[in-house]
Protein backbone atom coordinates (compact mmCIF):
# COMPACT_ATOMS: atom_id res chain seq x y z
CA UNK A 1 0.00 0.00 0.00
CA UNK A 2 1.12 3.48 -0.84
CA UNK A 3 1.99 6.15 1.79
CA UNK A 4 -0.02 8.71 2.62
CA UNK A 5 0.51 12.52 0.83
CA UNK A 6 0.64 14.66 3.49
CA UNK A 7 0.98 12.07 7.07
CA UNK A 8 -0.43 15.38 9.30
CA UNK A 9 -3.51 15.42 7.45
CA UNK A 10 -3.72 11.57 7.04
CA UNK A 11 -3.25 11.31 10.89
CA UNK A 12 -6.54 13.67 11.67
CA UNK A 13 -8.31 11.87 9.41
CA UNK A 14 -8.04 8.61 11.11
CA UNK A 15 -8.01 9.84 14.20
CA UNK A 16 -11.86 10.40 12.92
CA UNK A 17 -11.94 7.28 11.21
CA UNK A 18 -12.08 9.16 8.07
CA UNK A 19 -15.50 10.24 8.47
CA UNK A 20 -15.37 14.19 7.46
CA UNK A 21 -19.74 13.89 7.12
CA UNK A 22 -20.15 16.03 10.51
CA UNK A 23 -17.61 18.73 9.58
CA UNK A 24 -18.75 22.44 8.04
CA UNK A 25 -18.87 22.46 4.51
CA UNK A 26 -16.10 24.98 4.66
CA UNK A 27 -13.64 23.09 6.62
CA UNK A 28 -14.18 19.76 4.57
CA UNK A 29 -12.97 21.47 1.44
CA UNK A 30 -9.09 20.11 2.71
CA UNK A 31 -10.08 16.69 3.53
CA UNK A 32 -11.56 16.60 0.55
CA UNK A 33 -8.88 17.56 -1.79
CA UNK A 34 -6.83 15.17 0.42
CA UNK A 35 -9.17 12.08 -0.74
CA UNK A 36 -9.39 13.17 -4.33
CA UNK A 37 -5.35 13.09 -4.10
CA UNK A 38 -4.07 10.69 -1.69
CA UNK A 39 -4.71 6.62 -2.57
CA UNK A 40 -4.61 5.30 0.83
CA UNK A 41 -6.72 7.56 3.05
CA UNK A 42 -9.32 6.82 0.36
CA UNK A 43 -9.27 3.26 0.62
CA UNK A 44 -9.27 3.42 4.41
CA UNK A 45 -12.53 5.37 4.01
CA UNK A 46 -13.73 2.82 2.19
CA UNK A 47 -12.47 -0.22 4.44
CA UNK A 48 -13.94 1.90 7.35
CA UNK A 49 -17.45 2.74 5.92
CA UNK A 50 -17.78 -0.90 4.85
CA UNK A 51 -17.27 -2.35 8.25
CA UNK A 52 -19.68 0.00 9.34
CA UNK A 53 -22.18 -1.53 7.00
CA UNK A 54 -21.41 -4.49 7.56
CA UNK A 55 -21.68 -4.53 11.38
CA UNK A 56 -25.54 -2.15 10.16
CA UNK A 57 -26.14 -5.30 8.20
CA UNK A 58 -25.06 -7.99 10.57
CA UNK A 59 -27.07 -6.73 13.43
CA UNK A 60 -29.86 -6.66 11.19
CA UNK A 61 -29.74 -10.02 9.84
CA UNK A 62 -28.85 -11.25 13.98
CA UNK A 63 -32.65 -9.26 14.83
CA UNK A 64 -34.04 -11.12 12.42
CA UNK A 65 -32.72 -14.55 13.28
CA UNK A 66 -34.17 -13.61 16.63
CA UNK A 67 -37.37 -12.97 16.09
CA UNK A 68 -37.29 -15.98 13.79
CA UNK A 69 -36.51 -17.86 17.06
CA UNK A 70 -39.16 -16.53 18.80
CA UNK A 71 -42.17 -16.96 16.42
CA UNK A 72 -40.55 -20.29 16.03
CA UNK A 73 -40.72 -21.06 19.88
CA UNK A 74 -44.18 -19.37 20.41
CA UNK A 75 -45.47 -22.17 17.46
CA UNK A 76 -44.14 -25.17 18.81
CA UNK A 77 -44.16 -24.29 22.70
CA UNK A 78 -41.63 -27.10 23.70
CA UNK A 79 -41.59 -27.42 27.65
CA UNK A 80 -39.60 -24.34 28.89
CA UNK A 81 -41.66 -21.65 26.30
CA UNK A 82 -41.64 -18.71 28.48
CA UNK A 83 -37.34 -18.84 29.60
CA UNK A 84 -36.37 -19.44 25.69
CA UNK A 85 -38.99 -17.19 24.17
CA UNK A 86 -37.41 -14.41 26.95
CA UNK A 87 -34.11 -15.50 25.61
CA UNK A 88 -35.26 -14.78 22.09
CA UNK A 89 -36.55 -11.60 23.09
CA UNK A 90 -32.75 -10.23 24.77
CA UNK A 91 -31.24 -11.36 22.31
CA UNK A 92 -33.50 -9.41 19.70
CA UNK A 93 -33.15 -6.29 22.08
CA UNK A 94 -29.47 -6.93 22.40
CA UNK A 95 -29.24 -7.20 18.35
CA UNK A 96 -31.58 -3.78 18.19
CA UNK A 97 -28.99 -2.07 20.97
CA UNK A 98 -26.17 -2.53 18.45
CA UNK A 99 -27.84 -1.72 15.27
CA UNK A 100 -28.71 1.21 17.00
CA UNK A 101 -25.26 2.04 18.71
CA UNK A 102 -23.33 1.74 15.41
CA UNK A 103 -25.80 3.48 13.15
CA UNK A 104 -25.46 6.63 15.69
CA UNK A 105 -21.87 6.13 15.93
CA UNK A 106 -20.83 5.80 12.63
CA UNK A 107 -21.73 7.54 9.41
CA UNK A 108 -22.66 4.38 7.50
CA UNK A 109 -26.46 5.04 7.04
CA UNK A 110 -25.34 8.79 5.63
CA UNK A 111 -22.77 6.82 3.18
CA UNK A 112 -25.47 4.60 2.15
CA UNK A 113 -28.12 7.73 1.39
CA UNK A 114 -25.00 8.98 -0.45
CA UNK A 115 -24.38 5.94 -2.66
CA UNK A 116 -28.54 5.67 -2.78
CA UNK A 117 -28.67 9.08 -4.39
CA UNK A 118 -25.52 8.55 -6.37
CA UNK A 119 -27.58 5.64 -8.30
CA UNK A 120 -30.60 8.06 -8.55
CA UNK A 121 -29.06 10.86 -10.30
CA UNK A 122 -26.95 8.18 -12.94
CA UNK A 123 -30.67 7.17 -13.86
CA UNK A 124 -32.22 10.40 -14.10
CA UNK A 125 -29.33 11.21 -16.23
CA UNK A 126 -29.86 8.30 -18.55
CA UNK A 127 -33.98 9.33 -18.84
CA UNK A 128 -35.15 10.87 -21.85
CA UNK A 129 -35.55 14.56 -21.88
CA UNK A 130 -39.97 14.62 -21.91
CA UNK A 131 -39.81 11.95 -18.83
CA UNK A 132 -37.18 14.14 -16.79
CA UNK A 133 -39.23 16.76 -17.47
CA UNK A 134 -42.49 14.81 -16.06
CA UNK A 135 -40.82 14.49 -12.25
CA UNK A 136 -41.67 16.94 -9.99
CA UNK A 137 -39.48 19.95 -9.30
CA UNK A 138 -39.00 19.07 -6.01
CA UNK A 139 -37.36 15.74 -6.70
CA UNK A 140 -35.81 16.93 -9.75
CA UNK A 141 -33.82 19.09 -6.95
CA UNK A 142 -32.85 16.69 -4.49
CA UNK A 143 -31.18 14.19 -7.21
CA UNK A 144 -29.16 17.09 -9.49
CA UNK A 145 -28.63 19.26 -6.34
CA UNK A 146 -29.02 22.29 -7.87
Amino acid sequence: MSECIDPVVGKILAGWRYDISGLAPEMCGDYEEHFAACERCRSRQRLHRGIDVGLIALASVSAGVFLLAFGVIHHFAPRHTLILELAALAGFALSALIWLAVAVATPAPMAVVDAARLGARRVHDRLPQEIRERLPEELRMKLTGS
